[in-house]
């Protein structure tokens, strides 16, 4: 799967445990759900997911949580509920991160900010890295410094700490192509808030909308065409995947 369009920012809404609130992340505009398998608040089993994914449609990103488990086991359970992607969010080694990427449609792999070990991501072979705090699901916001420039922003998702009155500041600072999102969308551990998920879904959205729009302002040699005249024509060459 390819990240999101130039302008768009991708959203995953994590830590879902029933039906409900899976599709009503999705209908309030969500990319990627996702289920978390570890030992935690939010701990689903394999059945459950397996019932709520069949009830999704195809476009929307189905993400399973591993933590420290066995790459057999992680594809196993992957394959037989039909996720989209794994993330792998404990201490896996780079073989076994690849070992799992090899294996599974989609690998995100989920480092703590400020972990030297990101500079060696490209070893890991996974698609995606995620940076978190130091504690997940805790909702703590980690000093955002400690991710810039960690990796191309296009192949990071940020989490820690997230929320509908942080994000736009998350997203303005780091430029990811997307944002992950759990305990700060919830009304209790496990269970989601309509006007929370909402609330951070629109302020993600327009976040990367204005962030697109400042780019396209900063760029030299692009004239917007005004009041719907479409004989205008940018001011020199302009590359329009070089956004």
């Amino acid at each position: 799967m390819n990240g999101p369009e130039e302008g768009e920012i991708f959203i995953k809404i994590c830590g879902i445990t029933s039906e409900a609130d899976a599709l009503l992340a999705v209908g309030l505009g969500a990319d990627a759900v996702g289920f978390i398998f570890a030992p935690s608040p939010r701990q689903v089993s394999v059945s459950t997911v397996a019932d709520i994914v069949k009830r999704l449609p195809h476009e929307v990103l189905t993400v399973g949580v591993f933590r420290d488990e066995a790459p057999a086991r992680v594809v196993e359970m992957a394959n037989q509920i039909g996720l989209g992607a794994v993330q792998l969010h404990g201490h896996e080694s780079a073989e076994d991160t690849r070992w799992v990427a090899e294996r599974v449609p989609l690998t995100i792999r989920a480092f703590p900010a400020g972990d030297r070990t990101v500079s060696r991501f490209d070893s890991f072979g996974a698609d995606w890295l995620l940076i978190d705090g130091a504690s997940p699901g805790s909702g703590e916001v980690f000093d955002w410094r400690l991710a810039e420039g960690v990796v191309d922003p296009s192949r990071m998702l940020v989490s820690g700490g997230l929320r509908a009155e942080n994000v736009a500041q998350a997203i303005a600072h780091l430029h990811p192509m997307g944002v992950d999102v759990s305990s700060g969308v919830e009304a209790q551990p496990g269970r989601k808030d309509p006007h929370k998920l909402g609330a951070f879904i629109t302020a993600a959205r327009q976040a990367a909308s204005d962030l697109e729009g400042a780019h396209r302002r900063d760029t030299p040699g692009l004239r917007l065409v005004a009041n719907g005249d479409a004989d205008d024509e940018p001011e020199g060459p302009y590359d329009w995947n070089d956004r």
